[in-house]
């Protein structure tokens, strides 16, 4: 059993009745490149995936998750540290990715998002030429 031992627990809930609740920490993230996709996990422990938004505008990727509070209503809370509300997050991204294209997965608390980099964007071999007029050689670097 949690003991009642923070002394200034009266303090801070009178403080959260002049200024309203502390602002819920940013939505930490880490993002690579692998195999020609951008992968970006989000860390989101303890969300409903059913209040996840996912959205893309304007090359601008938008994520939306609410984490409500497990105590039941009119329950006396005796430490109440996880941040509750609404967490976003924007993303600008490079016109070298495919957003038509965009995978997104949750599972045990991260929340996966693969975006493609588009076939335009992706290296490629040239061919030269060599000579002029009719004997032309083509060279590959």
């Amino acid at each position: 059993m949690l003991m009642r031992t923070d002394p200034l627990r009266d303090f801070d809930r009178l403080t959260q009745q002049f200024f309203g609740p502390a602002r819920p920490a940013a939505m930490q993230m880490d993002a690579h490149r692998s195999e020609g996709d951008l992968i970006v996990h989000f860390d989101l422990p303890g969300i409903d995936p059913e209040t996840i938004d996912l959205d893309v505008e304007r090359n601008v990727l938008s994520v939306r998750a609410e984490r409500r509070s497990s105590a039941p209503e009119g329950a006396d809370l005796i430490v109440a540290e996880r941040p509750t509300g609404t967490f976003t997050r924007e993303l600008f991204l490079g016109d070298t990715l495919d957003t038509e294209r965009i995978d997104a997965s949750y599972d045990a608390g991260v929340l996966t998002v693969r975006i493609p980099v588009a076939e335009q964007a992706k290296p490629r071999r040239i061919q030269i030429t060599s000579g002029s007029g009719n004997n032309q050689k083509q060279l590959t670097s």
